[in-house]
């Protein structure tokens, strides 16, 4: 069985919380980019085996941190699941903002679910996603959702922006999202994302706004000036996904 684990983008980020546990609470509208996707291949096998290929790094090859092996043990606590054979290929890049890892371990519990006939409801799927990360349940979904709480919280959002062109930029950094965090001052927004996401693609400008981007761009003077590039060759709406580094923009065709 094969599937291709897409990358997302938000939207707006807000940061609007820290709770007593340490986690935060978010407010985004998150927006699946099916083209940006990576290759997993999940087959039942005598013994159990990951590997990985691509766009890896040195953490990656570690199988007890990988989200596919997380995901595959958590299911395995739970069902009786039988061996795997589990290959990734990575084309989504690590600390981006892409949801790379999220969507990865997203899909391996759909598959998995699939595969051993599980017969697990998309709601139980979410649950089990959540204890993988807080962008893991947008991923089962997978449409334009507006998120809140830690990400557990999700309303469905009828956006479709198939008709502009996007281009990113990829930089040579990688954001930890444990710093990223630590250095942001949660605030409510005065600016509700929903009202902003129903106007022109045009307007977004100004209003859509990802907190990250003052401590990240602080940190690295360069993806401000990429920004600005986008913007200066044509674009409506440029921001940084996630808490970075990766820049997108948006074009009319």
């Amino acid at each position: 069985m094969i599937s291709f684990p897409n990358a997302k983008i938000n939207l707006g980020l807000n940061v609007v919380k820290k709770r007593v546990d340490g986690y935060h609470e978010i407010r985004s509208i998150i927006y699946p980019i099916e083209d940006l996707c990576d290759i997993l291949e999940i087959i039942k096998s005598d013994e159990f085996s990951f590997s990985l290929s691509g766009d890896i790094m040195m953490h990656d090859l570690q199988l007890e941190k990988n989200i596919c092996v997380k995901a595959y043990n958590l299911l395995k606590d739970d069902f009786n699941l039988g061996n795997v054979k589990i290959h990734l290929h990575k084309r989504i890049k690590i600390g981006a903002g892409l949801g790379g890892g999220s969507s990865d371990g997203a899909f391996t519990l759909m598959m998995l679910n699939e595969l051993f006939d599980l017969k697990l409801s998309t709601s139980i799927l979410k649950s089990y996603a959540l204890m993988l990360g807080s962008d893991c349940p947008f991923f089962i979904e997978n449409t334009p959702q507006y998120v809140s709480g830690i990400g557990e919280k999700m309303d469905e959002v009828n956006l479709d922006l198939k008709s502009y062109e996007f281009k990113f930029f990829f930089p040579d950094v990688f954001v930890s999202t444990k710093e990223a965090y630590s250095s942001i001052k949660p605030k409510e927004s005065l600016i509700n994302l929903l009202d902003v996401i129903i106007r022109p693609v045009s307007d977004w400008k100004g209003l859509l706004k990802n907190d990250f981007e003052i401590p990240v761009f602080n940190k690295h003077p360069n993806l401000q000036n990429i920004k600005n590039n986008f913007y200066q060759n044509g674009a409506i709406y440029s921001s940084m996904t996630g808490s970075g580094s990766v820049i997108y923009a948006i074009y009319e065709r």
